[in-house]
C-alpha cells in the first residue's frame, strides 16, 4: 500500500494543474473584454401632456363609401317657369298653392303657388278634391303622390294602423286589431317610410348651424336579449357586423340631421360625414362634437382638408413633401369617458381641429361646455321610440333596411 504522503502530494499536483488551466482560459483584464447586454431600463419616461399640432397626413386619405356616392352625377335643378298672369275674373277662394301638377309633359310639374291649378270640386262627393292644370288641360287629385292615393280604406284607419307600428307593435298583432291584412299593412308601412325619407331630403338643406353633435349606438342581439351573451360581447361582435345606427343632432334647434346605418368603421364615418355636409349651407363651418370614437376625425379631415406646404427648417436639404391639413375654419372637439366595470372613470376633453380659443366661444355663447349630451340623449329617444334598437323589447332588429324604415317613422 502506498503511505499516505504520495496521495497528499498528487492532490496538490492536480490543485496545480487546475490553477494553470484556470489562468490560461480567463480573460486577462488588459485584454478586450467582451460586451455585456444592456440591461432594459425599467424607469419609463414621464408622457408629455401638453396636446401636440396635428402635423399633417403624407397623401390625402380615401373616401371609401364616401367615394361611390360622389361618383354618382347630380342632376341640375329644374328651371323654375315664370308665373302664369292672373284672369279678370273673380279670384277663387280655394288655395291651390299646396298641390302641384305631376304629369311628364307640363311645364309647370313640381312647381308651387305657380297660378296654373283650379279647385273642381269633389268627384262623386269624395273626401278629396280634383285639381285642373290650366297649362296642360290635365286633371288630377290633390292627394295624388300621397300615401292616400288610390286607397279605398279610410284615412284614420292607415293613420292608427301605421301609428301602432311605429310605437313598435307587431304587424300581424296590429293587423288582428284593426281587422286588416298584414300584407296591406306592409305595405302601408314601406310606403310611407319612402315618402317621409324623400320628405327629409326635400326639407334639410342649406342649414346655418353653429355646431353639431355626431353619436352611434348598436341595435340588440337576440342571444343578448335571451341572456347567452354579455354587453361587451354584443358590441365586440357588432363592431365587425351591422347594424349600427349613427345619428348627427343639432342642440340648439333639436333638428335630427340625415340618419345612417351601417356597420362600424372608419368607411361608414365618412358616409356619415359626407351625408351631413351637403345638408349645411356653403359658408357653414360648425363645431362638430362626437365620442371617442377615432373614426370621426379622419371622416372629417378626410372631407374638410386641403393641401399645405409645410415651411423649411433649413436653409440647406430638400424641400419637405406637402401634407394633407385641415382647413383653417375646422372645428372639431371629442368628449372622452373611459369607463371600468360599466362606472365611468372619468371625463376629459380633447380638441383635435382648430385651437382652443375658438372652440370654447361657441359653447360658452349657449352656457354650455364641450360635451355630447344632447347627442345621447338623442341615442335615447331613438331607443325609445325605434324598436327595433330598444334593449327590452319583443322586436329585434333583423336587417338594415327594416331599421331604416322604423328610423325614417
Amino acid at each position: 500500500m502506498l503511505p499516505h504522503l504520495v496521495y497528499y502530494q498528487l492532490i496538490v499536483l492536480g490543485l496545480l494543474w487546475l490553477f494553470v488551466m484556470l489562468s490560461l482560459i480567463w480573460p486577462s483584464p488588459s485584454g478586450p473584454q467582451a460586451l455585456r447586454p444592456a440591461t432594459p431600463s425599467t424607469t419609463r419616461r414621464p408622457r408629455d401632456k401638453e396636446p401636440q399640432p396635428f402635423s399633417g397626413l403624407p397623401r390625402k386619405p380615401l373616401w371609401a363609401l364616401g367615394d361611390q356616392d360622389a361618383t354618382q352625377p347630380t342632376p341640375p335643378p329644374p328651371v323654375r317657369p315664370a308665373p302664369l298672369p292672373p284672369t279678370h275674373r273673380r279670384p277663387r277662394a280655394i288655395d291651390t298653392s299646396r298641390p302641384f301638377c305631376p304629369h311628364t309633359d307640363c311645364a309647370y310639374r313640381g312647381g308651387l303657388g305657380l297660378g296654373n291649378l283650379r279647385a273642381n270640386g269633389h268627384p262623386s262627393g269624395g273626401q278629396w278634391r280634383q285639381c285642373h292644370c290650366t297649362a296642360c288641360n290635365g286633371d288630377f287629385p290633390e292627394h295624388h303622390g300621397t300615401l292616400f292615393h288610390g286607397q279605398r280604406v279610410a284615412v284614420d284607419l292607415i293613420v292608427h294602423v301605421l301609428g301602432c307600428l311605429a310605437e313598435g307593435l307587431g304587424i300581424r298583432g296590429t293587423a288582428r286589431g284593426f281587422e286588416v291584412n298584414p300584407h296591406t299593412g306592409l305595405q302601408w308601412w314601406l310606403e310611407v317610410a319612402e315618402q317621409l325619407r324623400a320628405f327629409a331630403h326635400y326639407c334639410l338643406y342649406d342649414l346655418h348651424l353653429t355646431q353639431g353633435q355626431l353619436d352611434e349606438l348598436y341595435a340588440v342581439l337576440s342571444a343578448l336579449k335571451e341572456g347567452t351573451l354579455s354587453e361587451e360581447g354584443a358590441i365586440e361582435r357588432l363592431s365587425r357586423a351591422p347594424p349600427w345606427v349613427w345619428a348627427a343632432l343639432d342642440p340648439e334647434s333639436q333638428l335630427w340631421l340625415p340618419l345612417a346605418v351601417g356597420e362600424r368603421s372608419a368607411a361608414m364615418a365618412q358616409r356619415v360625414v359626407h351625408q351631413v355636409a351637403p345638408v349645411l349651407a356653403p359658408d357653414c363651418a360648425p363645431l362638430f362634437l362626437t365620442d371617442g370614437c377615432r373614426e370621426y376625425m379622419l371622416a372629417l379631415l378626410t372631407h374638410d382638408g386641403h393641401w399645405m406646404q409645410p415651411p423649411r427648417r433649413q436653409g440647406k436639404g430638400p424641400i419637405p413633401k406637402p401634407r394633407w391639413m385641415p382647413l383653417p375654419q375646422l372645428l372639431y372637439a371629442q368628449v372622452i369617458k373611459p369607463v371600468r366595470r360599466r362606472r365611468l372613470i372619468r371625463v376629459h376633453h380633447r380638441v383635435g381641429f382648430g385651437p382652443l380659443e375658438a372652440v370654447q366661444p361657441v359653447r360658452a355663447a349657449h352656457g354650455w361646455q364641450i360635451n355630447t349630451s344632447f347627442g345621447e340623449r338623442l341615442t335615447l329617444t331613438i331607443r325609445q321610440q325605434v324598436a327595433a334598437v330598444g334593449r327590452r323589447v319583443s322586436t329585434l332588429c333583423k336587417g338594415e333596411e327594416g331599421l331604416r324604415q322604423q328610423l325614417a317613422v
